[in-house]
């Protein structure tokens, strides 16, 4: 045949990439109902496949991270597609409330802004613009990559549809008793101004002092002396003989920070006495462990430290100083000027919750907040997994996700921002004892109802997303394609969103959202180290498949990715799948220089080269349904370049007879096949000088 005028250069990808996915989306099949319609006698039949794509924060670019993601998505979309399946990769974003939020703040920093004191609809429509410009460009860099997503079924998290079922969740769990409002201990953080879940904390080792205080018979050890102004309890165990002369509820007065206060002694069964001195004095407006202390004894608890992390007016003279820091130095000189230090550990390694975002320390505040009761609807979630309805790729998580199940505490849902979906809540009296309030999402009659101002947990919204990107349960395609297949997603979420979903599908679908769960590792710098904007070394999907092709970026992030594991990337990995791209190319010239369509006619299926290959895809078929695909992308990479690049053609090389030629073209064409899940765009290109009918991407994987 004549050799396309193409092949006569350099592969060079991007002048090809583009062209390739505008050809693949503009044909309709990424949309499983267009397979259907287009190729009835393939796929009307079949089952479906679908995986619902964990939507990525529209607040920024993607990183290595994302394309890992999608890579690995879009590999089994594409060849359960290839296989027969009616396929949906379902894509979507995430408005991510509070994440959004605070890259938004850090912008009005720049502008010399703050959102505080900013009018609340004109704060979140900059948020939604600033939002939707950054989706689009999310949008754009997923394509990028090659993702065959349905883009017809694309759902933001404030798409009027999920903003509607998330609240009507909300309601349907209020009704079943699963949500109360109440005052509880919280996890605030003092610059962001909001509550944050247990899973949106993160715990970091810090190096303090340790101080040890007299005080009255007792010596009280902490690393926290800003938070005893207050203090009026001291607790020790019921057993602890130290402490024998003292009765529960027994008092005594003793010299403190503001002079002298009366104390009372409880004795209670969770202090431990090898810890420090055995006696604790208590704080139950800032610690968890102080809170339930408190409330099981019925004591008083009185705010400290303000939420901007300032003494309260209790504290006297020290009113209006940041705790932590002058607060705290103030504390230990007075306590020390009436001679009441004892000691002091100046290297004393303890762990302190920190905001994700910020990293300032949580100060546990006592808030009204919406809360989930998680008992019940965390045991079921156990239950599914113990049952075998949801396989873990890696038994390791399953371990973690049922320790969790396990141990449910119950879910802070309320955020104290203004990005996310506002909370179906009106009240009465809001903030007073008296306070009513009521669950709906139209006002009731009567002008002094007003509504509440804090937003949904980010993952209240994205634990519904299975059920709420398919329509929730009355949809036509709820019913088509739940349960999901595959919920691919990075193993950071399984703490934060795996068990929401497995939660929230099974009380809101009776159903499991998907059954396999296949957690990939991170993506590491050159040097092994996490990627961060702060330390300057995030790798750009984009700048790099600008240099190297997006084909050569999508081997270099799955070979040698096993599920779980992290990996890391360099532009030296990239480059050597460069080559391999270029190699391929190469081949595709010498067999359509040697081949023509006659040579398509039946081979030989007893050829030594074609039952070899036979064995091969066998073994990459199977690599990837048990989702394998760092053992498939190497098998694949292997074969076509030491086995068919280095034996078979060398061999034919030396005799080109019409058998050799058939076996040449037909192994060539099945190495497209097997290639094209992990290098899309080179192969799609290749596969069209092939006098072929239909796109590769439809092509019979069998």
């Amino acid at each position: 045949m004549n050799l396309p005028e193409k092949y006569k250069k350099p592969y060079e990808s991007k002048d090809v990439e583009s062209i390739i996915y505008e050809k693949e989306m503009n044909s309709g099949l990424f949309n499983p109902d267009m397979l259907v319609q287009k190729f009835p006698n393939k796929y009307a039949e079949s089952a479906t496949w679908t995986s619902i794509t964990p939507p990525p924060n529209a607040n920024g670019r993607l990183h290595a991270g994302h394309a890992l993601d999608v890579t690995l998505k879009d590999i089994i979309g594409r060849f359960k597609r290839m296989q027969g399946f009616q396929v949906l990769l379902l894509p979507g974003s995430d408005h991510a409330g509070f994440e959004t939020q605070v890259v938004y703040e850090k912008k009005l920093e720049k502008e010399g802004r703050s959102r505080f004191g900013m009018d609340r609809e004109q704060l979140y429509k900059e948020i939604y613009d600033f939002t939707i410009a950054n989706k689009d460009t999310v949008t754009s860099e997923i394509k990028r990559i090659g993702a065959s997503y349905d883009w017809s079924r694309d759902t933001f998290t404030l798409d009027e549809k999920i903003v509607s079922g998330v609240k009507n969740t909300f309601i349907k769990m209020h009704e079943d008793r699963l949500i109360y409002r109440g005052k509880r201990d919280c996890n605030w953080c003092s610059k962001h101004q909001t509550s944050l879940s247990d899973v949106e904390t993160e715990k970091k080792e810090v190096v303090t002092t340790f101080y040890t205080f007299k005080l009255g018979d007792f010596n009280i050890a902490t690393s926290r002396p800003e938070t005893k102004i207050t203090d009026k309890y001291v607790v020790v165990h019921p057993t602890d003989a130290r402490f024998a002369k003292y009765n529960h509820g027994d008092t005594f007065e003793a010299e403190w920070v503001l002079g002298i206060s009366t104390f009372t002694v409880i004795k209670d069964d969770s202090i431990d006495p090898e810890f420090g001195t055995g006696a604790m004095t208590i704080t139950p407006w800032h610690s968890g462990i102080d809170f339930q202390i408190a409330k099981k004894h019925g004591l008083d608890m009185v705010q400290l430290i303000d939420d901007y992390g300032k003494f309260t007016d209790l504290a006297g003279e020290l009113k209006g100083l940041k705790a932590t820091t002058l607060g705290r130095e103030k504390v230990v000189e007075i306590l020390t000027e009436k001679g009441l230090l004892v000691g002091k550990d100046e290297k004393y390694k303890t762990i302190v919750p920190v905001c994700y975002k910020c990293e300032t320390p949580i100060e546990p505040q006592l808030k009204d907040q919406w809360f989930v009761k998680m008992e019940s609807l965390a045991e079921t979630a156990l239950q599914a997994s113990q049952d075998g309805k949801l396989n873990f790729i890696s038994d390791q998580y399953r371990k973690t996700y049922e320790h969790w199940m396990k141990n449910p505490i119950d879910w802070n849902i309320s955020r104290q921002i203004v990005w996310g979906i506002q909370i179906p809540a009106w009240f009465k009296n809001k903030g007073i004892d008296s306070e009513e309030f009521y669950i709906g999402n139209a006002k009731p009659e009567g002008d002094d109802w007003i509504q509440e101002t804090d937003t949904f947990d980010t993952w209240f919204s994205s634990g519904q997303w299975p059920v709420a990107t398919l329509g929730f349960t009355d949809s036509e395609d709820f019913k088509r394609f739940y349960p999901t297949q595959l919920m691919e997603t990075g193993r950071d979420l399984i703490f934060k969103w795996i068990p929401r979903m497995v939660i929230f599908g099974l009380y809101l679908a009776r159903e499991v959202p998907f059954k396999d769960i296949y957690l990939h590792g991170m993506v590491l710098d050159p040097k092994g180290q996490k990627m961060s904007k702060s330390k300057g070394n995030v790798m750009s999907p984009i700048d790099l498949a600008d240099e190297f092709g997006m084909d050569a970026l999508r081997m270099a992030l799955v070979v040698g990715s096993a599920p779980g594991n992290d990996l890391s990337l360099t532009n030296e990995k990239v480059r050597a799948y460069k080559k391999f791209v270029n190699k391929l190319w190469n081949i595709a010239r010498f067999v359509l220089e040697n081949t023509n369509e006659e040579d398509d006619s039946v081979i030989d299926f007893e050829n030594v080269h074609v039952k070899n290959f036979k064995k091969i895809k066998y073994e990459i078929t199977k690599n990837i349904e048990n989702y394998q695909l760092h053992l498939a992308s190497d098998e694949m990479y292997h074969y076509v370049w030491h086995e068919f690049a280095d034996t078979v053609i060398e061999e034919f090389k030396k005799d080109m007879i019409p058998e050799n030629k058939k076996v040449l073209r037909y192994l060539f064409k099945q190495i497209l096949i097997i290639a094209h899940p992990f290098i899309p765009f080179v192969t799609e290109e290749i596969w069209s000088d092939f006098e072929v009918k239909n796109l590769l991407l439809v092509e019979d994987w069998e």
